[in-house]
């Protein structure tokens, strides 16, 4: 049991930082493209070569910047969900109790809508066999 546990944990650890470096490669090319962006503004010889990119390209380098700097916290949420869902995961033994009283509530309304239903129509027949 504790061997499992300890892949379980060893596959979580690999993929974390499998996350993690993806995000990273994420960022630092969006974090590149940016500088060059921002280094050919800057530069006049580089001006003919920008004309050439479309503008909305242009119009969008705060964009990328905003981009990496979430793409720079993704690890962090990304671990803070896993834990989460960890906790979450630890809680559906304590929710049985609560799903089980939930369903013979459900239950016992559904039996007594019934009964409250066939004693209406018991009641309807009856008088009906009272008309003459």
């Amino acid at each position: 049991m504790a061997t499992s546990a300890k892949l379980a944990n060893h596959g979580s650890s690999r993929e974390g930082s499998a996350k993690a470096s993806v995000a990273d490669q994420i960022f630092q090319t969006v974090q590149s493209t940016s500088n060059l962006l921002h280094l050919m503004q800057q530069s006049s010889a580089s001006q003919a070569q920008l004309r050439k990119l479309p503008k909305n390209l242009l119009a969008k380098t705060s964009i990328i910047k905003n981009t990496g700097q979430v793409l720079e916290q993704m690890p962090h949420v990304i671990a803070s969900l896993d834990a989460h869902m960890e906790n979450g995961l630890h809680s559906v033994p304590h929710l049985q109790p609560v799903v089980q009283l939930l369903a013979n509530m459900e239950s016992c309304q559904l039996n007594s809508l019934s009964q409250a239903h066939l004693s209406h129509e018991e009641h309807g027949l009856a008088k009906s066999s009272e008309v003459p």
